[in-house]
């Protein structure tokens, strides 16, 4: 990707959920929550401590999965493709396997 974040920030895209509820019925596309699962696609260099001298990795790196909160980050469009720009601190855990 020729996307590279700045900071703390990393690129997200959103996996969708599943379209139909455990009882079979398939749930328009009005009536589905904003997704807050995805995986992680681009990560920065991480935000300088607070002497300004020392650089803090992210604890994620891209192919991570992670949940983030409902209304974090920005929503862009990069090639065509519906992307997140989310600061480290929206990320609320990351699913392993």
């Amino acid at each position: 990707m020729k996307l590279k974040p700045l900071g703390d920030r990393l690129i997200v895209r959103a996996v969708e959920e599943e379209a139909t509820t455990a009882s079979g019925l398939v749930l328009p596309d009005t009536a589905k929550e904003k997704p807050q699962k995805g995986e992680v696609v681009a990560v920065g260099d991480g935000r300088f401590d607070d002497d300004g001298e020392k650089r803090i990795p992210l604890d994620v790196t891209a192919g991570d999965t992670v949940l983030y909160s409902k209304y974090g980050g920005t929503e862009i469009v990069f090639d065509g493709e519906d992307l997140l720009v989310l600061r480290e601190s929206d990320v609320l855990a990351k699913i392993e396997n």
